[in-house]
C-alpha cells in the first residue's frame, strides 16, 4: 500500500512539472495572447468576477455555459492573492494536471504486471510535447493542444472526454463496483452536457459507434448496454437542465451546423493543416499525431482484454468519427477537432506493460526521466511568473484603464477591442460591449451593462469596424493610449441602441 502511494504521489509530481513547463513554454511564445489577453478567452474571468462582485447577473453566453472552468477560476481568485493573469497561468497548470488525473483513470489498476503511472506521465508528457510546439497567436490554427491551457477553449470538456473512457474501461475491466462506475459515468455525461453539449459530439455518439463492436460478444453485452444507457440517460438529463438556463444561452450553437457546406469544411481543414505543416515543428506534431494513431490501432488488435481493447479502439476511432462528424456538419472551426490533439495519447496507457528492460535498467531510466522533469518544472515556475506579469507592464493598457478609472464615466468599445480593458477595470461595466453603430453586443457579457442607456467616450483600436454613430458628434479630445485611442464625448452622451446577440 505504502509503495502504491508513493508511486501515485510521484506521478503527480512529475504531472506538475510537466504542466509547469509546458505552460511556462506556451506563456512565452506568441500563443500567449490566446492565454492571457484573446477577447473570447476572457470569458471566464469577467464572469467569475461578475458572480463574487455579487452584481445583477444576466449574462448572454454561447452555447457553451463554462460552469466547471468558472467554479475553478472562483475559488482561485478567492484562495489566491494573484491579479487576473497569474491566475490564468494557475488555470493553465490546473487544466494540464485535470487531464493528468483523467488520464491516470484510464491507465487502469496498478498490478504486478501493470505500470500505469509511468504510462500516465509518459502520456502527458507527449501531450505537452504537443503543446509547446504550438506557438501562434491565432484561435483558428490548427493548434489543439495548447487550448487545454486556456479557460475557455472546452478544457473542462475534454478532461470528461478522458474520465468517461476511463469509467468505462475500470467498468470492462471487472471492477468490484460496477454499478458505482456506472451511475459516476451517468453523472459526468449529465455535468459534461449541461456545461457544454459538445460532450456529445466528442464522448457520446463515438461511444454509440464504438459500442457495436462490443455487443457483439454476449459476455460484454450487460456491462456495454449498462455503460450506453447511463451516457445517454446522463446527455438527455443534461439538455434538460438547460433549460433554466435557457435565458443565459444566446446561441444554442445548432446554426453551426450546415451540412450543405461540407465541402467548404474540407477546404476549410485542409488549409489548416497545410498552414501548420508549414513549421517544422508543425511537422514533428503530425508525426506524433500519426505515430500514436497506428499504436492505437495495432493495440485494439492485440489487446489483452475489453478494458485496454475499448480504450486502444477509442485512442483513434473517437478523433475519426469526430473529424468525419465536423465535416459532415459543414463546421469551420479548429476547436471541433481537438480529440485529435488529446485522444490519440490513450494508446500509450491501453495497456501500460512495464518496459522490457532489467530491473535495475529500468530503474534508472524512470530516475533520470523523473530528474529531468523536475528540474525543467523547477526552472519553469519563474519563467511562468514572468509571461504572467505581461498585462501589469504593458503601458498602453494601463493609459487605457487608468484613464477610465479616473473619469469615473461609462464609455463603449467593440467585441475584440474593449474585452482585455474592460477585464482590467476597477468596474469592467464602465466599459460596454457594443457594435459598430453603438448597439448593444450581447455576447460573452452581463447584459446589466446596457441598463446605462448612454455613453460618454469610446474606446478604438486597430481592430475595431469604422464607427457609424446615432447622432452627429465630434469628439472633444482625442487621447492617445499606444494600440488604442479613447474618443471623449464628455459634452455630447452617445445613446446606446438596442442590444443584440
Amino acid at each position: 500500500m505504502t509503495r502504491t502511494w508513493v508511486r501515485e504521489l510521484t506521478g503527480w509530481m512529475l504531472a506538475a512539472a510537466v504542466a509547469l513547463t509546458t505552460a511556462a513554454i506556451v506563456a512565452s511564445s506568441p500563443r500567449a495572447e490566446l492565454l492571457f489577453r484573446d477577447g473570447d478567452s476572457l470569458v471566464v474571468a469577467l464572469l467569475s468576477r461578475s458572480i463574487l462582485s455579487g452584481e445583477p447577473l444576466d449574462w448572454a453566453m454561447s452555447s457553451v455555459l463554462f460552469l466547471p472552468e468558472t467554479a475553478v477560476f472562483s475559488v482561485l481568485r478567492v484562495l489566491l492573492p494573484l491579479g487576473v493573469d497569474g491566475l490564468f497561468a494557475v488555470s493553465a497548470v490546473i487544466g494540464i494536471l485535470a487531464l493528468y488525473g483523467a488520464i491516470r483513470l484510464v491507465a487502469g489498476r496498478a498490478r504486478d504486471d501493470r505500470a500505469p503511472v509511468g504510462w500516465s506521465v509518459g502520456a502527458i508528457s507527449v501531450f505537452g510535447l504537443l503543446a509547446m510546439t504550438e506557438a501562434s497567436a491565432s484561435r483558428d490554427a490548427l493548434e489543439l493542444a495548447s487550448l487545454q491551457l486556456t479557460t475557455t477553449y472546452y478544457s473542462a470538456t475534454v478532461v470528461a472526454v478522458v474520465l468517461s473512457i476511463g469509467l468505462v474501461r475500470r467498468v470492462l475491466d471487472g471492477s468490484s463496483q460496477p454499478v458505482g462506475l456506472v451511475v459516476a459515468l451517468g453523472a459526468v455525461a449529465a455535468l459534461s452536457t449541461l456545461t457544454n453539449p459538445l460532450y456529445a459530439a466528442w464522448f457520446a455518439a463515438p461511444f454509440v459507434i464504438v459500442s457495436v463492436a462490443f455487443l457483439i460478444r454476449r459476455a460484454h453485452r450487460v456491462p456495454v448496454l449498462g455503460l450506453l444507457s447511463a451516457t445517454l440517460t446522463g446527455v438527455g438529463l443534461g439538455l434538460l437542465l438547460r433549460i433554466p438556463f435557457g435565458s443565459w444561452i444566446a446561441n444554442t450553437g445548432a446554426g453551426y451546423a450546415q451540412p450543405t457546406l461540407w465541402r467548404e469544411s474540407v477546404d476549410y481543414y485542409a488549409h489548416l493543416t497545410a498552414e501548420r505543416l508549414q513549421a517544422p515543428l508543425g511537422v514533428v506534431a503530425l508525426f506524433i499525431v500519426i505515430a500514436l494513431l497506428i499504436l492505437g490501432v495495432v493495440r485494439s488488435i492485440r489487446a489483452d482484454g475489453p478494458g485496454p481493447r475499448f480504450v486502444a479502439a477509442a485512442s483513434w476511432t473517437f478523433p475519426l468519427a469526430v473529424t468525419l462528424g465536423a465535416i459532415a456538419l459543414g463546421t469551420h472551426a479548429a476547436r471541433y477537432l481537438e480529440p485529435i490533439a488529446f485522444l490519440p495519447m490513450l494508446a500509450l496507457v491501453a495497456s501500460p506493460r512495464p518496459l522490457r528492460l532489467p530491473l535495475v535498467a529500468r530503474r534508472r531510466v524512470a530516475a533520470g526521466a523523473a530528474a529531468l522533469m523536475l528540474v525543467g518544472g523547477a526552472v519553469s515556475a519563474p519563467h511562468l511568473a514572468t509571461a504572467a506579469s505581461g498585462s501589469s507592464a504593458d503601458p498602453d493598457l494601463a493609459c487605457v484603464t487608468d484613464w477610465i478609472d479616473a473619469a469615473g464615466r461609462t464609455g463603449a468599445g467593440q467585441f475584440w477591442t474593449a474585452r482585455l480593458p474592460k477585464l482590467h477595470l476597477e468596474d469592467p461595466a464602465r466599459l460596454v460591449q457594443v457594435d459598430h453603430r453603438l448597439n448593444g453586443y450581447a455576447w460573452l457579457v452581463n447584459r446589466a451593462d446596457f441598463r446605462v442607456g448612454e455613453v460618454t467616450f469610446l474606446v478604438q483600436d486597430s481592430q475595431s469596424a469604422p464607427w457609424e454613430l446615432p447622432v452627429s458628434a465630434v469628439p472633444d479630445e482625442i487621447v492617445d493610449c499606444g494600440r488604442w485611442s479613447i474618443l471623449d464625448f464628455a459634452s455630447t452622451p452617445l445613446p446606446l441602441g438596442t442590444a443584440h446577440s
